[in-house]
């Protein structure tokens, strides 16, 4: 089993619905490549050319040096690996909503995209700090294999503390939400997105885990995982958006 991206040691205690913050074993002093390994992942950020996000490669996020800005950065007061998505910023040509999210690579900089085969996990300890309506923390997004830019899956936390799964209905689009758990905003959650046997999507969050089934349609595709803070409403604001504070992060493929 390969593990691609570790946690930050943590201090939280039982991960409960309503945890408060709680403490890191993180330097609060560095970047956030200084307490997380980043060496798996890219950021995009919302900013950029209309249609052309910037992306900041594995190389410039990693160790105690490494890039930050005010879209992804270290919190000063508990070391947490912190995105924010405004509503106004600069988004991709397929989406009208603007993010500051890691997309998963391999350590030799290419970009991740593995089949469905196999076990794979994205593990996270965050909390969303704040959200206008709804906010994407982490996604399995389809690869190669075929012309749809769509997910595979999209696990959302909205504004009224409701934290839903998307399940993407085939390749051309249509999305089945599943209401998996409820935390009020501000607190500390965790969630571990997997796929296992090649067409079955495993979802844990806060220790209660449900599955479902993967179309055959998505067979032909490989996959990444993507973490952050994709803010799912757009306005002219630079001040309303999605913020999302992480403190732990990993990857496991098997």
């Amino acid at each position: 089993m390969r593990v691609r991206a570790l946690f930050v040691l943590l201090a939280v205690p039982a991960l409960a619905a309503a945890t408060a913050l709680p403490a890191v074993a993180a330097d609060p002093s560095v970047a956030p490549g200084g307490n997380f390994d980043l060496s798996v992942w890219q950021l995009q950020e919302p900013v950029g050319s209309p249609g052309k996000p910037t992306t900041i490669p594995s190389s410039r996020l990693q160790g105690p040096n490494g890039f930050q800005d005010s879209y992804f950065y270290t919190d000063t007061r508990d070391g947490a690996m912190t995105f924010w998505a405004p509503e106004k910023g600069v988004t991709t040509p397929n989406s009208n909503y603007a993010r500051s999210e890691l997309r998963e690579m391999n350590r030799d900089g290419s970009a991740a995209n593995w089949s469905l085969s196999g076990s794979h996990k994205l593990s996270a300890t965050l909390r969303v700090v704040s959200v206008t309506s709804n906010v994407c923390v982490g996604q399995v997004h389809l690869g190669t294999g075929g012309s749809s830019t769509k997910p595979l899956l999209e696990l959302y936390y909205r504004a009224s503390g409701d934290i839903v799964l998307g399940t993407e209905n085939s390749p051309d689009g249509g999305q089945t939400p599943h209401t998996v758990g409820h935390v009020s905003l501000g607190k500390t959650w965790t969630y571990t997105i997997g796929i296992s046997g090649g067409n079955t999507i495993d979802l844990t969050v806060n220790g209660s885990t449900t599955h479902y089934g993967i179309p055959s349609s998505f067979k032909a595709y490989k996959q990444y995982f993507k973490a952050g803070s994709y803010n799912q409403s757009s306005s002219d604001s630079t001040t309303k958006g999605a913020r999302v504070a992480f403190y732990g992060l990993k990857i496991t493929h098997g």
